[in-house]
């Protein structure tokens, strides 16, 4: 059973990595792939997988993109953020989903209605189109109820910090960290949720493991390969390269 996982956070990756191991499930792991650009390629240039794991939210945009460009004839369980709400979708046209964080029972689940199914499911054009539809309707739902504050660690309990207050987010062996003015926090969240969750006007993902607020941009200096490295405030051994998928999008953000 030869699997793909396309996924753009090392974390979430990992875990549905950890997660199958334990399954009931006997596979092959090709590859996993963390933008639309590269899963596009991918899918142009190889044999089709028997089972696609597939991240809603990619470095470059939604994987529903991915439909537009190229076919995809093998089986899809997605993988979402968004509430139940948003994604009814997925239900009334019978393609299956794990909603994240995701548990082990839910994989599980999901793997057993695969391996029943009588036929691989694909999407069409009129899926697709309101699959499209209920996210970005979401998106602008959630955006529009951004919260102020964000319950991190310190010491043996909790604190409250103001989300205006982050400098930036990132992602290192498995752990969230918040950066303040000159602080550290541990944060109970991945790098999908807390940005599902900020205003997208004041902080950009720079890459799959890194959260950064515009205020605390310092300087924009050119790297190799068409990327960008960013100088930020309170740096602690932290290199910030944007994705090359992003720089231009990064750069019209910056702009606004």
């Amino acid at each position: 059973m030869n699997i793909l996982i396309i996924e753009d956070e090392f974390r979430a990756a990992n875990q549905l990595q950890n997660m199958l191991k334990t399954c009931d499930f006997t596979y092959n792991l090709l590859d996993i792939i963390d933008t639309v650009e590269d899963a596009v390629t991918w899918f142009q240039t190889n044999k089709m997988p028997n089972l696609v794991f597939m991240d809603i939210q990619l470095a470059d945009g939604l994987s529903f993109e991915i439909f537009q460009k190229v076919e995809v004839e093998a089986p899809i369980i997605f993988t979402t953020a968004f509430d139940q709400y948003a994604i009814q979708a997925f239900k009334v046209n019978s393609v299956d989903y794990l909603l994240k964080p995701i548990q082990h029972e839910d994989v599980q689940k999901a793997l057993d209605k695969f391996n029943k199914s009588s036929k691989p499911e694909t999407i069409d054009a009129t899926v697709l189109k309101q699959l499209l539809s209920s996210i970005q309707t979401q998106t602008e739902i959630k955006n529009a109820k951004k919260r102020s504050g964000l319950l991190v660690k310190e010491g043996s309990g909790f604190v409250q910090i103001k989300i205006k207050d982050l400098l930036y987010v990132y992602s290192e062996d498995s752990v969230t960290f918040g950066v303040t003015n000159g602080k550290r926090y541990v944060i109970d969240e991945t790098i999908d949720q807390l940005f599902n969750s900020f205003d997208v006007d004041q902080f950009y993902k720079i890459n799959r493991g890194q959260i950064v607020a515009k205020n605390a941009i310092q300087k924009i200096n050119p790297y190799f390969n068409h990327r960008v490295k960013l100088s930020v405030s309170h740096e602690r051994d932290q290199e910030f390269i944007v994705s090359r998928q992003k720089t231009s999008d990064f750069k019209a953000w910056m702009n606004q």
